[in-house]
């Protein structure tokens, strides 16, 4: 609501105020005083009404004015948001909910080696990011007891406290979007972040496996971008000069097609 709102209404009341007294001193008549001040009584109402539900919609200010967002376990076990956060691009006051760390304690806790890897590198990534000077991350104990999976305890308390949530599972994010609830993605973010590159580009790749069509090679860039390499059969662990030739773009981002540079 902007500042005109709030004067214009004040203003009403006064008259109405003024009103209802001269009526009670028999200078106006009653009945149209009354109306009048039913109706200056539901427009101050709506004014009230539509000025929470913006402040509703506003996400929660931290000190310094920055907004905040939760963290879901797929992002801490992918491990770039630690990155992200220390690079300065993200100036969110970050909180993981309490019932997330258990969640991670329970996958570090696992019989299999590849589950408990990646729950103690979440666990780590965690450690590290909560040391951060500039924006330390949070735990909070807050929990959403209606639901039961941590999923929806996350969106619901996303929704509750007005923040954005921050992961990489596919599932999360679509359900997130169903229920409103804005969602930065880090795979998202790193599909945008691969380079552009065009036609006729050279590059120097490693060739490390042969590609599902003949005579193809494949290589990958450091980002983990996909190169196709024309000839390439039968190169994996050399490195090669080729140039790019396409572009296509697919579900998991980026991926070009080369062929060897003979120039």
């Amino acid at each position: 609501m902007n500042q005109t709102a709030p004067r214009a209404v004040r203003a009403i009341v006064v008259v109405a105020a003024a009103a209802v007294l001269g009526a009670a001193a028999g200078w106006l008549p009653l009945r149209p005083v009354l109306a009048i001040f039913a109706i200056v009584a539901l427009v101050v109402t709506g004014e009230v009404l539509i000025t929470l539900r913006r402040r509703a919609g506003t996400p929660p200010k931290a000190a310094g004015g920055r907004t905040e967002a939760l963290i879901d376990t797929s992002a801490l076990i992918d491990g770039r948001i630690r990155d992200i956060v220390s690079s300065g691009f993200l100036e969110f006051d970050l909180i993981v909910p309490e019932f997330v760390l258990r969640e991670l304690q329970h996958v570090a806790d696992s019989a299999e080696p590849m589950r408990r890897t990646r729950g103690r590198r979440g666990l780590d990534v965690l450690a590290a990011m909560r040391a951060f000077p500039r924006f330390p991350v949070r735990v909070v104990d807050e929990d959403a007891p209606e639901e039961r999976s941590v999923d929806l305890k996350l969106v619901a308390l996303a929704r509750r406290r007005g923040v954005a949530l921050i992961t990489t599972d596919f599932a999360l994010n679509k359900v997130a979007g169903i229920r409103d609830v804005a969602v930065l993605n880090v795979n998202e973010l790193a599909h945008a972040l691969r380079p552009a590159m065009l036609p006729g580009e050279r590059l120097r790749v490693a060739i490390v496996k042969d590609g599902k069509e003949p005579g193809q090679g494949v290589a990958y860039l450091e980002d983990g971008t996909m190169i196709v390499v024309e000839s390439g059969r039968g190169l994996s662990g050399q490195t090669i000069d080729v140039v790019v030739t396409s572009t296509i773009q697919t579900a998991a981002g980026k991926m070009f097609f080369a062929k060897k540079d003979d120039a």
